[in-house]
């Protein structure tokens, strides 16, 4: 795979994935009643954990990757590089979601980060379409409904778990 196109997928696969995986995580916590510092203390902790996580997992499936391809022990540079943009990629967006909680009070937090996540997903679907040439509306909304879909199973769960 061209360098070019494993970074865009890595970076465009981070940001995905931690806007998804913590706005659904914060909206979750939030219905469920969770007082806001620990909304806030359990995001942060989530993000950088989820962000190191990705990061690890992106570096060592790139390096099996490229060793499986080259039947050889590989240079690491570009899974080291992967592995970075990973990380940046997780920590910037999980700042999305979590902002409006150390902003708002917690029901207008919860609006204002599912509302900015569906949005930069969208924006992020469209952008990743345009460097591909490909139609950048459809995979903009693709984008946001597929991560909207984590989003509403986040809250169904906070919604109908209760709180120990």
């Amino acid at each position: 795979m061209k360098t070019s196109a494993l970074y865009l997928r890595t970076i465009v696969f981070g940001i995905n994935d931690s806007l998804v995986s913590t706005v659904g995580f914060l909206a979750g916590i939030s219905v469920a009643g969770v007082p806001r510092a620990t909304i806030i203390l359990t995001g942060i902790i989530y993000a950088l954990v989820e962000a190191f996580s990705m990061a690890m997992g992106d570096f060592l499936s790139e390096e099996s990757a490229e060793e499986y391809m080259s039947k050889s022990v590989v240079n690491n540079r570009h899974s080291i590089t992967a592995a970075i943009l990973m990380f940046i990629s997780c920590v910037l967006a999980s700042l999305i979601p979590l902002i409006p909680y150390i902003i708002f009070a917690s029901g207008t937090a919860l609006i204002a980060s599912i509302s900015l996540s569906v949005m930069s997903l969208f924006i992020v679907g469209a952008l990743s379409a345009r460097f591909s040439r490909l139609p950048m509306l459809w995979r903009g909304m693709r984008m946001a409904l597929l991560g909207g879909a984590a989003i509403v199973m986040g809250v169904a769960i906070g919604t109908f778990m209760p709180v120990l």
